[in-house]
């Protein structure tokens, strides 16, 4: 359940990555490693809070990576 706060939308962790289609493993690792900006919001329990413009810029990101992976399993084939 999305959390309203300030007049803003803001997603967790868990939504986050139903929505995007990832692991929650693969979205920890992308934050750690820097391909995904940490989140700016947290709650009272210092929970990852995400805005719709952060989920937009995972889910091109989450794109890009299956399009690599794509590519690479064509050139396997071939």
């Amino acid at each position: 359940m999305p959390v309203i706060m300030n007049g803003g939308t803001y997603y967790r962790t868990n939504e986050v990555y139903h929505m995007i289609g990832i692991s929650r493993t693969t979205l920890y690792r992308w934050l750690k490693q820097g391909i995904l900006n940490e989140a700016k919001y947290r709650d009272r329990r210092g929970w990852r809070l995400f805005t719709e413009e952060e989920i937009a810029e995972m889910k091109a990101e989450a794109n890009r990576d299956r399009k690599s992976d794509q590519c690479l399993t064509s050139k396997r084939l071939s």
